[in-house]
Parts: C-alpha cells; sequence; structure tokens
C-alpha cells in the first residue's frame, strides 16, 4: 500500500467562542494546499481512497485532494484522525482498509507527527510536521505491527 499523510493546511486562528473543529482554511492554506497537491499528483500520487478528520479544515484538505488527486474513488470521514486520536487505532483503521493500493489520510498534529513515527518503527524520531506537508509511506503488508518504508516528504515551500 502506499500511504498519503496529509496535514490540513492553513486555518482561521481560534477563538475561545469557536470550537476547533469549525476553524476553515484560508485562501493562503488553500493556495499552499493546491501546489503541494499539484506537485503530488505530478509524482504519482493517487490514491483511490481518502480518510479524514471530522474536524473542517481536514474535511476541505480532504476534498481538495479528491480534486487535484487523479483515481480517488472514495472519502470516508473516521475519527481516529482527529488532533489527539491516537496512532495505533489508525494503524487499526488503515488495517480495515488493505485490498487499497493508495490510501491518503488527511488529518492534524500532534497525530501526523506520532503517526509517521509509529509507521516507520522509529519512536525517537522528531518531525516538524508543517501545514500542508505531505508524507507518502510505503507497506508491503499491514501486519499487527506496522513497518513501512519513507518514499518522500513534501513541504508547501518545497512545492513552490
Amino acid at each position: 500500500m502506499e500511504l498519503y499523510l496529509l496535514r490540513h493546511g492553513i486555518a482561521e486562528e481560534g477563538h475561545a467562542t469557536q470550537p476547533d473543529s469549525t476553524r476553515a482554511l484560508v485562501p493562503e492554506g488553500e493556495r499552499r494546499l493546491r501546489h503541494v497537491l499539484k506537485r503530488a499528483a505530478g509524482a504519482g500520487a493517487a490514491p483511490s481512497l481518502i480518510l479524514t478528520s471530522p474536524y473542517l479544515r481536514a474535511r476541505q484538505t480532504a476534498a481538495l485532494a479528491r480534486e487535484l488527486l487523479p483515481g480517488v474513488r472514495e472519502t470516508l470521514v473516521t475519527d481516529a484522525l482527529t488532533p489527539m486520536g491516537r496512532p495505533d487505532e489508525v494503524w487499526q483503521e488503515l488495517r480495515v482498509h488493505r485490498a487499497e493500493a493508495s490510501v491518503l489520510l488527511a488529518s492534524h498534529e500532534p497525530l501526523c507527527g506520532q503517526l509517521t513515527m509509529l509507521l516507520l518503527r522509529c519512536p525517537a524520531l522528531r518531525i516538524d510536521f508543517k501545514k500542508g506537508m505531505l508524507v507518502r509511506i510505503d507497506f508491503d503488508s499491514l501486519g499487527p505491527v506496522p513497518h513501512g518504508t519513507l518514499r518522500w516528504i513534501l513541504t508547501a515551500a518545497l512545492a513552490g
């Protein structure tokens, strides 16, 4: 399986009166995501399935991915991908979709960084998972314990 882990783009600032889950992407966040996703499409990224956090900014990120990446058949919302989700629960969710050749996850920090550490079996790894960053990790199988291979990392700054 090719796995694409995408952190949502730049979103509105949080306010005490606004639930975090309702923060939307700002135009700059959408613009940068478009650059990243177009570059990823050029590199062959073509997920058949997108799993997304239910938070608005992640769902908007997933919608852009669906628009700009070829091959997407379905987008599913899962609570496993919320900011405070547990990496092991995300792995179990992925295992449910093991028949997919390529999956994109739209999520948040700190989960994206923690999940990358788990998927690469590298608990000491420190990763600055920027907004709009996309990581590709490949798996030969989806057994009980993840053991992925990092293929590439694309940030908005690199995408142009």
